[in-house]
């Protein structure tokens, strides 16, 4: 029997999907890495840091000022002053005086002071900014302990007072990542599995077409046989039958 032959080539479609699915992976593959470096990291070194309880010590304002960058435009930038404010805190982890920041972020922009505002233009604005947390802090937590981060290891001098990053921004960086890789490589396995499937029922259907003519064929063969198509219905009787009155003759009244 000839092999059947099956075109195994894609559709436009199919093909389409598939590049669909490849360009989700790729995505994925690359925002996982880009996130992991940008946000995955510094989350995990924030989530090192152990929470402790805090006293405070001291409000301080300095006298010093500090410039920071506004923006007021496309093209529009400037720059402006705004007053320091230390909060000295207790750490009851290592039971020494700390200087107390806002976050992560506002820690590695200034480790100086413990609060950065929002930069405006004008600098009262900013002045006034700073002023309302140095009253915030005195009055909310004068003799009375609140919940601060220490890491030992990389700030021994220095405590938080929230998280910049927490395991919400981890699940993030993990998890969008992951479905859309999950997502490509569903896409481009659907595909290739009904892909595989039609060529299967096509290379089936060809067969059980190649059998049928096969059958018509020998039929029709059959049907031209001369041995099968004589009109004399005694040579095709498988038993011949006498005529009523025929006498049998035996052989030696032959030779008479």
């Amino acid at each position: 029997m000839a092999k059947i032959r099956v075109s195994y080539e894609y559709s436009e479609a199919e093909d389409k999907s598939i590049r669909l699915g490849l360009f989700l992976i790729a995505c994925g593959i690359l925002s996982l890495f880009i996130l992991g470096f940008c946000w995955l990291s510094p989350t995990l070194q924030n989530l090192q840091s152990k929470p402790a309880n805090c006293t405070l010590v001291s409000v301080l304002h300095p006298e010093e000022m500090f410039e920071c960058v506004f923006t007021c435009g496309t093209d529009c930038k400037g720059t402006s002053l705004y007053p320091c404010l230390q909060i000295f805190v207790n750490n009851s982890e290592s039971n020494t005086v700390a200087l107390l920041h806002f976050d992560e972020q506002q820690l590695v922009l200034n480790p100086k002071c413990s609060y950065v505002p929002p930069c405006e233009r004008d600098n009262q604005k900013n002045k006034d900014n700073v002023l309302w947390w140095e009253e915030f802090f005195t009055k909310e937590f004068t003799n009375r302990s609140f919940i601060c981060f220490f890491n030992q290891q990389r700030r021994p001098d220095d405590v938080l007072w929230r998280r910049s990053h927490d395991t919400s921004v981890l699940l993030h960086c993990v998890l969008w990542p992951m479905v859309s890789l999950l997502l490509g490589t569903l896409i481009v396995l659907l595909t290739v599995c009904a892909r595989s499937l039609a060529v299967r029922a096509e290379a089936l259907q060809k067969r059980k077409c190649s059998y049928e003519v096969c059958q018509d064929l020998s039929t029709g063969n059959k049907a031209r046989d001369p041995l099968t198509t004589n009109s004399d219905p005694d040579l095709t009787s498988p038993t011949r039958t006498l005529p009523l009155f025929a006498v049998p003759v035996r052989r030696r009244d032959r030779e008479h």
